[in-house]
């Protein structure tokens, strides 16, 4: 599925890079607080990263698979391939075969 960004997403978090992917097996220590905004989603620290995680991907304080907690930014009027979603987040990838995380609520089915 393509989706068209409708609102600039810069980054929730203003995380100014890429992080890198952990493995499934990594220990993941979650904040005792769901995010009050994103329901299903966590603080937490992943191996020295501070970063969220949708709970769903954990277990026992591990994650049970592969993951990247990258933020995609995109501007008004790009198109995304939707690869997952998760708790009103979108796992997307841009025209430059970058992927990252986006709000569901910053974009629109693409017609």
């Amino acid at each position: 599925m393509k989706v068209r960004v409708t609102q600039k997403h810069p980054g929730r978090w203003g995380y100014p890079g890429r992080f890198p992917t952990f493995d499934a097996g990594t220990a993941v220590t979650l904040s005792p607080d769901e995010d009050k905004d994103f329901l299903g989603w966590y603080e937490c620290d992943i191996a020295g990263h501070h970063t969220f995680v949708p709970i769903s991907f954990v277990r026992d304080g591990v994650l049970m698979r592969d993951y990247n907690p990258t933020e995609l930014f995109a501007e008004v009027g790009d198109v995304l391939v939707v690869n997952e979603i998760v708790n009103a987040w979108l796992l997307v990838t841009d025209t430059s075969g970058t992927t990252g995380w986006i709000t569901a609520e910053s974009v629109v089915s693409k017609q």
